[in-house]
């Protein structure tokens, strides 16, 4: 284990997290590792890890909401501008929330010329149709106050939607494969079967490569594993620009929703309306530099200067923040508050009249269905904020007055 580079800021950890994430530390690629203030148990890795690897990019480390993030807009007017209610009907009738989707596709603005075979029918048959849309889980549109001048913030989290997800799964099986010892299959089906070898080579090879066939099918089910490319193969060089394609798309996806946001105000005869402040900053994804990968699983990049979004609950709201650039966390800080509570925990243990209590000053379209986001579930977010202190400095929060939630 490589002590002098590992860093911890998360005070509870359950110990399923920290066991993902000294696995992944034992790899000899694996040279750095960081675990944020909100990190919790995720598959492979844990929610809220930062992994630095010599060579080697995983698809698992990133995950399958590739460029799922944060994007916020501060306006130059106040609340009393506008019509929540009304803003919230516009938001609901022209952005598809959960599992729907727009009925026509929308024209992207990105390059797909480079973007593997694999993708190029699923965006026009899916992704196309996706762009502009919220999708569900902790995925949410918010307007909020600036604790400094009560000016509004648009902020929103949400990710690439399927497109990520298929770019992640097809990616994924790809390392399994490419990382199973074939020869060692050969062997193992070769004992006890050299005399049928012997007598008909073209039938022994014909259900050899059944036998393979059939072992990888088998271990599909392991591949959210510790298995990567180099940077420099074919497969890792495919798998970096899919991967950007979505961060580019995501991004893109949460510009189309501000902007129909932006548009709702606008109908509303607001004459003076400037963007002062867009922030975009995403928490899944492998950055390269020089020969090494930096590899965020819900963490957030933090550069010296660069600004940032740390968004805590429905009612505690969003950190607009800046970064440290501090090295240790390889210039990263959380990317929220981090769950204490699984979805299934939240509905079985959480009281549904205390959250309504709760959020009852909100413009919201909850339902009895979003207690799994009541703020019990996640960890304390300003209690996570100073735990990270020494990675990033808080500029500004915005508190919520209009929340929608994916559902």
């Amino acid at each position: 284990m490589k002590l002098d580079n590992i860093k911890i800021y998360a005070e509870t950890l359950e110990d399923r997290a920290l066991e993902q994430f000294n696995k992944a530390m034992s790899l000899d690629c694996n040279i750095q590792g960081a675990l944020m203030p909100d990190a919790h148990t995720g598959y492979t890795l844990p929610i809220g890890a930062v992994i630095k690897s010599n060579g080697i990019v995983f698809p698992s480390y990133v995950g399958y909401d590739i460029g799922c993030g944060m994007c916020a807009v501060k306006l130059d007017i106040t609340k009393d501008c506008i019509d929540l209610e009304k803003l919230k009907e516009h938001i609901l009738k022209t952005i598809p929330i959960g599992f729907n989707r727009h009925s026509s596709p929308l024209k992207l603005n990105q390059d797909i010329s480079k973007v593997s075979n694999i993708l190029v029918s699923y965006i026009k048959s899916t992704a196309e149709y996706q762009i502009g849309t919220l999708g569900g889980g902790n995925h949410f549109i918010e307007i909020g106050e600036s604790e400094n001048d009560k000016c509004l913030w648009i902020v929103i989290h949400s990710g690439s939607r399927g497109l990520g997800h298929k770019v992640a799964s097809h990616y994924m099986d790809l390392a399994l494969f490419e990382n199973i010892d074939t020869q060692k299959l050969k062997d193992e089906f070769y004992i006890g079967r050299k005399i049928f070898k012997d007598r008909n080579i073209n039938a022994y090879k014909i259900a050899e490569s059944k036998y393979i066939e059939t072992q990888l099918k088998k271990q599909v089910k392991n591949k959210e594993g510790h298995y990567g490319f180099n940077i420099n193969s074919d497969s890792g060089k495919k798998y970096l620009i899919d991967m950007n394609f979505c961060l580019d798309y995501a991004l893109e996806n949460r510009k189309t929703m501000i902007a129909r946001i932006y548009e709702g105000i606008f109908n509303q005869k607001v004459c003076k309306m400037d963007m002062k402040h867009f922030i975009n900053r995403n928490h899944n994804h492998a950055e390269l530099k020089d020969n090494f990968v930096i590899h965020r699983k819900g963490a957030t990049h933090a550069e010296k200067d660069m600004y940032g979004v740390v968004p805590g609950n429905m009612v505690d709201g969003s950190f607009i923040v800046k970064g440290k650039g501090n090295p240790e966390s390889m210039c990263s800080s959380s990317h929220g508050a981090g769950r204490v509570l699984s979805r299934i925990k939240a509905k079985e243990t959480l009281n549904l009249e205390e959250f309504k209590r709760q959020t009852k000053h909100l413009v919201a379209n909850h339902s009895d269905l979003n207690l799994d986001e009541a703020p019990e579930a996640y960890k304390n977010i300003f209690e996570v904020m100073r735990l990270q202190e020494n990675l990033v400095s808080i500029i500004d929060r915005s508190i919520p007055i209009l929340n929608i939630k994916g559902n």
